[in-house]
């Protein structure tokens, strides 16, 4: 189910849904209708409302949550001179997005959040190219700023670096679902989500370890290596011997960098490209599967629906709804 506002922006209510040009809107798409889809949705909003408010009733009220992937050329634009009325925190989980802070651009890699305070000035841009998937959380309460504050999540820096762990879009997806499906002490549930998100962002700040030129080198070689070799199979102890490093040390200094180990870091990108190829082509589910590097399409689709939630058939069957509905 999909509801309108008066700006006539479609936001979610149940389902992934594509946002298309709104006018008067925050959010710009640069882009026709009859470009084809551009956008990715899955998001939903406190008692279906979509105004940003302040609520003291409570020490911390989530009042939306979402998560948005460009798919096309298209250039999205958030500009929100005045900002908002409540708090904001972006999560970019991969890609980058481009944010204007103080007038300067600043261009935001994977494993940063930026944290936007009432008022502040908001402009960002998203671009296709830069494959961009952001989940984002609107809060307030009463007692918000010094939350945020007993997490060592400052907000004179909008921008941190906290990490890649799959933790994080676990726990956006499940306060996303528990907006969507209202259920018994969801408002409860979903606060206690989010701070279990400042819990992570809290310990990844902490644990912040300065490595030596050579350890970051190391981490900067094995992610490029792995991004451009993830659909073959990659031992990690034959790479780390191929570097002459040890695979505890490897593995450590890895984790301590991106948030997720070099096993998880290369499923996320063999998920993530399969996600693309069943939004994108009429591949079949075994032909995805190898082209990620599994051969075995019935172990790939219980691995897909671990990650995402629900079997590959059934993913490409939403994208296809949401194609119908442009």
């Amino acid at each position: 189910m999909c509801i309108r506002d008066r700006s006539n922006r479609i936001y979610a209510q149940n389902n992934i849904i594509i946002l298309r040009y709104a006018k008067n809107s925050d959010i710009i798409i640069k882009q026709t209708f009859t470009e084809g889809i551009f956008m990715f949705i899955n998001a939903a909003y406190l008692h279906n409302s979509t105004l940003a408010k302040v609520d003291t009733s409570k020490p911390l009220i989530v009042t939306s949550c979402g998560n948005y992937r460009v798919k096309t050329r298209s250039e999205v634009v958030t500009h929100r001179p005045n900002g908002r009325k409540d708090y904001q925190l972006l999560y970019i989980a991969s890609g980058k997005a481009h944010f204007f802070i103080n007038e300067k651009e600043k261009i935001v890699t994977a494993g940063n959040i930026i944290v936007y305070v009432p008022d502040e000035p908001q402009e960002y841009v998203y671009y296709k190219e830069d494959k961009t998937n952001v989940y984002w959380v609107h809060f307030t309460g009463s007692e918000t700023g010094k939350i945020l504050d007993d997490y060592n999540i400052h907000i004179e820096n909008n921008i941190q670096y906290v990490g890649t762990s799959p933790d994080y879009q676990w726990l956006f997806s499940q306060i996303i679902q528990e907006l969507q499906l209202c259920r018994s002490k969801y408002e409860e549930l979903i606060s206690l989500l989010l701070k279990n998100i400042f819990i992570l962002i809290s310990r990844s700040i902490e644990n912040n370890i300065k490595f030596s030129d050579t350890s970051e080198k190391e981490v900067a070689f094995a992610m490029h290596y792995f991004r451009k070799n993830y659909n073959i199979e990659i031992s990690i102890d034959k790479y780390a011997e191929s570097r002459g490093l040890s695979v505890c040390w490897f593995i450590r200094c890895f984790k301590q960098v991106t948030g997720s180990t070099p096993l998880q870091y290369i499923l996320n990108l063999r998920i993530s490209n399969a996600q693309s190829l069943l939004e994108s082509t009429d591949y079949s589910i075994a032909e995805v599967a190898s082209a990620v590097g599994y051969d075995n399409p019935l172990y790939f689709s219980r691995l897909f629906h671990k990650q995402v939630g629900m079997p590959p058939k059934e993913y490409r069957k939403k994208q296809n709804i949401s194609d119908n509905n442009i």
